[in-house]
């Protein structure tokens, strides 16, 4: 009898009880695009789509044994790391990591969430730049992140490209600057390969507030089509349309009081059984 595995993700993320971001999109998103999903958690925020009241930090000794738990048994093909909120957290993750084969790493450097609501500590940032960037395939900040990591006002599309060179410098192999804060009818986002080529995207911009956890949907679809065996351009560009296509098809259901969720299941695919080799 032949034998199959499911291209599987592993989401390395902070919880959200209210099911629109973190883990819960990151699951929902790989499941829809026909991947297997896994998961550790790193804290434990409380939010709703009004916002983040108060986080729990999970015991880093927990997420080492979470990720050696998961990397020991299953075949994983991707990774997306998300909320990372404290220096020792990061060292955790990389270290441990660091002591398996090198699987492509996606990396959503969460910082302020779609509330505005500043999500990480200062001294994590250093941590971050020097041992997560250089271990990740592509980050993908979102304007305001971007305005921490290269210091800089980012309000337009030019303050992007301009970010992204100084973003570069900090070690990044490729980043993904999402443009969905601009005030514009359009928006675009660049992606800034390895060999420093910008790839813009452009789309058109909904008028809705269901946009809550749409930079977790989209980190976690970039991993789900590396994991399915595409480039990483290919996977840029098709993560960026599933995001476009989930907030069209839910911007008009109202979940909460605040920033809804996006439609994750607007087309859900089939677990892709691929022969093992």
């Amino acid at each position: 009898m032949k034998q199959y595995k499911y291209p599987s993700v592993l989401t390395i993320a902070g919880f959200d009880g209210s099911g629109g971001a973190g883990i819960q999109a990151d699951i929902k998103t790989a499941s829809a695009l026909g991947c297997f999903s896994t998961s550790v958690l790193t804290a434990l925020p409380v939010q709703n789509t009004l916002g983040v009241r108060k986080i729990y930090p999970i015991p880093v000794e927990a997420v080492a044994d979470q990720i050696e738990a998961i990397l020991d048994d299953i075949f994983l093909d991707a990774i997306k790391i998300g909320m990372v909120h404290t220096p020792q957290l990061v060292e955790t993750i990389v270290s441990t990591l660091g002591k398996y084969k090198k699987i492509p790493i996606v990396f959503d450097p969460v910082m302020v969430a779609t509330s505005g609501h500043r999500l990480i500590e200062e001294d994590t940032i250093n941590a971050i730049t020097e041992k997560l960037f250089p271990i990740a395939d592509i980050i993908t900040p979102n304007m305001d992140e971007a305005a921490i990591l290269a210091k800089m006002k980012v309000e337009t599309l030019e303050d992007l490209y301009t970010a992204g060179k100084e973003i570069k410098k900090l070690g990044c192999k490729s980043i993904l600057l999402k443009g969905g804060h601009q005030e514009t009818s359009t928006i675009t986002s660049l992606f800034h390969d390895e060999h420093g080529n910008y790839h813009p995207f452009e789309t058109v911009k909904f008028n809705t507030n269901n946009t809550h956890g749409s930079g977790c949907t989209l980190s976690s679809a970039i991993a789900a089509y590396l994991a399915q065996g595409k480039t990483l351009y290919e996977s840029v560009a098709l993560g960026q349309d599933y995001v476009y296509q989930a907030i069209e098809n839910g911007r008009d259901v109202q979940t909460g009081l605040g920033n809804g969720p996006l439609n994750h299941f607007f087309n859900p695919q089939k677990l892709i059984k691929n022969e093992m080799v």
